[in-house]
């Protein structure tokens, strides 16, 4: 077994299931994997105990993956049954217009929660908070962004990063430099923002640059903005070297979003996109929900022996609660009374 807090390997996968199958075991032990990411589509929690079962079965494969999930809140929860449910983050924006002090508060509080039961349960990280800008009109953001004010957002984004440092777990802000001003889901469709640089420096990317001194680690969008570069940002070295790395002196992790999303095939095949992706700039890469493509890449990450990412270790979890000690806290009771109300 490899020893605990040395360099992961680059890539993130998925599971498919409640349990490790053997060919999970086998894949989570190779050299190029460094995390895996659970919940998506809920198909890998049914339960507490269960969920605690999967986390130690990854640990005993390789104890350096990072394990993480989307635990935002509102309909982006991958966890709910015996977690806490959390509102949309719009909630809190829409309360900072009436109760500012009320708002800063429940939103620290929120990030605290969410950060602390997900620890408590063995893994490492949530990738939040969300960070883009409101528009109603978006299908992939809308009410998962605090506000359409950078101001409030970034304001927001900082009470919850408190939080979730509080509680132990590192901070990653999506979807940089902004995807909130776009109809378009990447999911599903490549979306184009034809702003140049300076309108998005004074709107979408304000709140970044606000907390870039706060934030662990951003995680890029697959959107293209044709006035600054004809990659999209997590295949772009225009947006995360020249722009993030060095005009705006960011230092953190840079996680690739899901390659496997239908914006990101523009870049062409799974080893096209994981070679943008890295040489873009990304520390580590997601390519989720295709096991031949996340076995492929692995194999041209070991073939080319791409080295590890030492940065990477920066962002295990650092909780102290087991989940027993957590729900028997005081702390947690309190705050799950004043985040759970808000969701009635």
């Amino acid at each position: 077994m490899l020893a605990a807090n040395k360099a992961p390997g680059v890539l993130m996968l998925d599971v498919p299931g409640l349990q490790l199958d053997a060919q999970d075991r086998d894949m989570l032990a190779r050299p190029s994997v460094g995390g895996v990411i659970l919940g998506l589509y809920s198909r890998n929690y049914a339960s507490i105990n269960q969920l605690q079962d999967l986390t130690s079965a990854i640990r005993q494969c390789n104890p350096n993956l990072l394990i993480a999930v989307d635990q935002e809140g509102g309909r982006v929860q991958r966890f709910r049954q015996d977690f806490t449910p959390l509102p949309p983050m719009h909630y809190f924006g829409k309360l900072y217009q009436t109760n500012v002090a009320e708002s800063l508060s429940l939103t620290e509080t929120c990030g605290w929660l969410m950060a602390a039961e997900v620890l408590s349960c063995g893994l490492d990280l949530s990738f939040a908070p969300v960070m883009d800008l409101y528009m109603e009109s978006s299908r992939i953001i809308a009410d998962r962004a605090f506000a359409a004010d950078p101001e409030v957002v970034a304001t927001l984004a900082s009470a919850f990063i408190k939080g979730m440092h509080r509680a132990g777990m590192k901070a990653t802000g999506k979807h940089f430099p902004g995807h909130g001003s776009v109809d378009a889901d990447s999911h599903v469709e490549l979306p184009v923002d034809s702003r140049d640089l300076e309108q998005l420096l004074q709107k979408d990317m304000a709140p970044f640059v606000t907390c870039a001194g706060v934030l662990d680690a951003l995680m890029p969008g697959h959107v293209v903005y044709t006035a600054v570069d004809v990659n999209c940002a997590a295949m772009s070295r225009i947006w995360l070297q020249d722009i993030l790395r060095k005009r705006l002196g960011f230092h953190g992790v840079i996680f690739s979003d899901d390659l496997g999303m239908a914006a990101a095939s523009t870049a062409g095949d799974a080893l096209k996109r994981a070679e943008c992706a890295l040489a873009a700039g990304c520390d580590m890469i997601l390519v989720c929900n295709n096991r031949q493509d996340a076995l492929a890449t692995a194999d041209w990450l070991e073939a080319v022996d791409y080295p590890l990412s030492k940065k990477l270790v920066a962002m295990q979890g650092q909780g102290k609660l087991s989940r027993d000690d957590l729900l028997a806290s005081d702390v947690w009771r309190q705050a799950n009374k004043q985040i759970q109300i808000l969701e009635q």
